[in-house]
C-alpha cells in the first residue's frame, strides 16, 4: 500500500519506518528542508533503539522516501497520516494549527479516494475539524477522516509499533475501516485486537490512557511520600500491590515525577477539555499538582541536607533524559534540577548516554558535560541520579567513593539496595524509603 506521513517528528518517523518494514511504499513529508536532507543522507534526528536498523534497511531498499513537497509526497497515496505537533498553549489546550493547515492544503490536491488519519494526539472533536477543513476544497467522496492514536513508549517505540497490544481505529466509514484493517493486519497476527470505534471515542481513548498512567505514577509518589513519614518502605508496598491483577505491576515505581512529550501535555489537554465542557475533573488537578511538587520536594531534600546552602558545591548529575533509552528531555526532571542548582550557586557536572547535546543546547557552558559517568564524579561534592539508565544500576562503588569528595548520593529513581548502601558507607536518600546514614 502507498502511504504518506506528514511530519517527521518522533511519531511520524517511527510510523513511517515501521510501515515500510512491512512492505508498504512510504513517503515522509516535512517542510523542514534541512531535516529532510539529513534523513535522505541517512541521519536520524532522534535516538530510539532499533529505529536506525529498520530505517537503514528500508531506505536502502527504496520503500522509505522523504520530500518537502506535499503534492509530491501524497501522489497516489491510499492513506495519509497526519503526525504533526500539537504543542500546548498557555491554557493547556492542544494547538491544532499545524494539522488544520495541512488539512486545508490537502483538500485541493486530492485526486482519488484517500483515508486521512489523525495520528497526532488530538482533542475530542478534531476529526470533525479536519473533515471540515478538507471539505472546503475537496469533494466528500474523495476522503474519510480516521482517528488512529499512537501508543508508543519512548525507548521501546519500534517494538510497540511492530507488536502492538492493541490498535485503536476511530471511523464511521466502512470503506475506511476496510482500508485501515488491511493496513494493520500484519501487526496483529498473534491475536492482539484491532478495536474499531467512533472517532470521538478513539480520540478520548488516547487521552484517557495517558492520564490514567500518569495518575498511577502520581499516586505512587504520594504513597512514597507518606511511607517516608511513617517509616514504611515503598518498594515493599509496590510489590505488595503490584501482584494484584486488578492493579498491575507497571507504572508503580516512585520517583521525581513524569516528564516527556506525552504525559504532561496530554494530561493538561484533557484537563482543558474538561474545563471547556464545564466538568470539574478533580483527579487531574491532583495528578498535575503532585507531579509538579515531586521534583521540588526532591530538590528541597538536597537543599536541607546542606543547611540551605549549595553555593560553591559541585554536583555530579547522572541522567538528563526524562527516561532511559531516549534522548528526549521534554519536561525532564533533570532540567528543573539543573536550573535550581545553578540558581543556588552550585556547579553541575552531568552525564547521560544520549541526551547531552539536547541539554547543551539549553545550558551551553553553564553546565560541564562529561564523556562518561565516572568523569562526572571527579571532584564533585555529591551525586544526584535523575534517570534510571541501566548503566547506572551496578556502578563500581569503590570508584564512586574514590572520586566523590563525600559519600553522598541522592537517588531520584531508587536504583540501589538500602543494605548495600549502608555496607558501602554512603549517605543515601531515595524516594519513599528510609534514609541510609
Amino acid at each position: 500500500m502507498k502511504i504518506a506521513v506528514v511530519g517527521t517528528g518522533y511519531v511520524g518517523l517511527v510510523t513511517g519506518t515501521c510501515f515500510a518494514e512491512t512492505g508498504n511504499d512510504v513517503t515522509c513529508i516535512d517542510i523542514n528542508e534541512q531535516k529532510i536532507n539529513s534523513l535522505k543522507n541517512g541521519e536520524l534526528p532522534i535516538f530510539e533503539p532499533d529505529l536506525d536498523l529498520i530505517f537503514e534497511r528500508n531506505t536502502k531498499e527504496g520503500r522509505l522516501n522523504f520530500t518537502t513537497s506535499l503534492a509530491e509526497g501524497i501522489e497516489w497515496a491510499k492513506v495519509i497520516f497526519l503526525a504533526l505537533p500539537t504543542p500546548p498553549g498557555e491554557d493547556g489546550s492542544a494547538d491544532l494549527k499545524y494539522i488544520l493547515q495541512v488539512a486545508k492544503d490537502l483538500g485541493p490536491i486530492l485526486k482519488s479516494y484517500t483515508v486521512i488519519v489523525d495520528k497526532s494526539t488530538v482533542p475530542v472533536g478534531t476529526a470533525d475539524k479536519v473533515h471540515a477543513a478538507l471539505a472546503e476544497k475537496a469533494s466528500l467522496d474523495l476522503f474519510d477522516v480516521v482517528s488512529n492514536p499512537e501508543f508508543l513508549r519512548e525507548g521501546v517505540a519500534v517494538e510497540d509499533f511492530l507488536k502492538p497490544e492493541r490498535v485503536v481505529i476511530g471511523t464511521s466509514s466502512e470503506k475506511a475501516r476496510e482500508v485501515m484493517g488491511r493496513l494493520y493486519e500484519p501487526f496483529v497476527r498473534q491475536g492482539n485486537p484491532i478495536i474499531f470505534m467512533d472517532e470521538r471515542s478513539a480520540e478520548m481513548t488516547k487521552y484517557a490512557a495517558n492520564a490514567f498512567l500518569a495518575t498511577k505514577i502520581s499516586f505512587m509518589n504520594e504513597v512514597a511520600n507518606l511511607c517516608e513519614k511513617v517509616g514504611a518502605d515503598v518498594d515493599n508496598v509496590r510489590r505488595g500491590i503490584g501482584t494484584d491483577s486488578r492493579i498491575g505491576k507497571r507504572f508503580l515505581f516512585p520517583g521525581i515525577g513524569y516528564g516527556g512529550s506525552c504525559f504532561p501535555k496530554d494530561v493538561q489537554a484533557l484537563h482543558f477539555t474538561a474545563n471547556e465542557n464545564k466538568y470539574d475533573f478533580k483527579i487531574l488537578d491532583a495528578v498535575m499538582e503532585v507531579n509538579n511538587v515531586q521534583r521540588k520536594k526532591f530538590f528541597q531534600k538536597i537543599l536541607a541536607y546542606f543547611n540551605g546552602d549549595l553555593k560553591g558545591k559541585k554536583i555530579a548529575l547522572w541522567g538528563l533524559a526524562f527516561k532511559p533509552n531516549t534522548d528526549d528531555i521534554r519536561e525532564a526532571p533533570a532540567i528543573y534540577l539543573i536550573e535550581e542548582f545553578l540558581k543556588h550557586g552550585a556547579a553541575v557536572q552531568a552525564y547521560d548516554p544520549e541526551a547531552i547535546n539536547n541539554v547543551k543546547a539549553i545550558f551551553g557552558d553553564k553546565v560541564t558535560f562529561t564523556a562518561d559517568q565516572y568523569s562526572a564524579l571527579a571532584d564533585s561534592d555529591f551525586l544526584v541520579i535523575a534517570t534510571e539508565w541501566n548503566a547506572f544500576r551496578s556502578p563500581d562503588f569503590a570508584k564512586v567513593k574514590s572520586l566523590l569528595k563525600a559519600n553522598v548520593i541522592f537517588d531520584g529513581r531508587n536504583l540501589y539496595d538500602l543494605s548495600e548502601m549502608a555496607e558501602q558507607g554512603f549517605y543515601y536518600y531515595s524516594i519513599g524509603r528510609n534514609e541510609v546514614k
